[in-house]
């Protein structure tokens, strides 16, 4: 679970921002999309291309 605590003199829009960097790289918003009950075909085209980009970039490291 993400949390931010805020300071004393700390804004809210800086908090914000800290909790949506920490969301972010946490992956929770790709996780959420992931499990959605239904997928656009643009989405799963997306999907698709970034894990054989991925893969493709593995394969060649190794």
């Amino acid at each position: 679970m993400t949390q931010v605590t805020v300071g004393e003199n700390e804004g809210i829009e800086s908090a914000l921002r800290r909790f949506k960097r920490q969301v972010s790289k946490a992956g929770i918003f790709s996780d959420i999309r992931r499990r959605r009950h239904f997928e656009t075909p643009i989405e799963k085209k997306k999907r698709k291309a970034i894990a054989r980009r991925r893969k493709r970039r593995f394969n060649s490291a190794s």
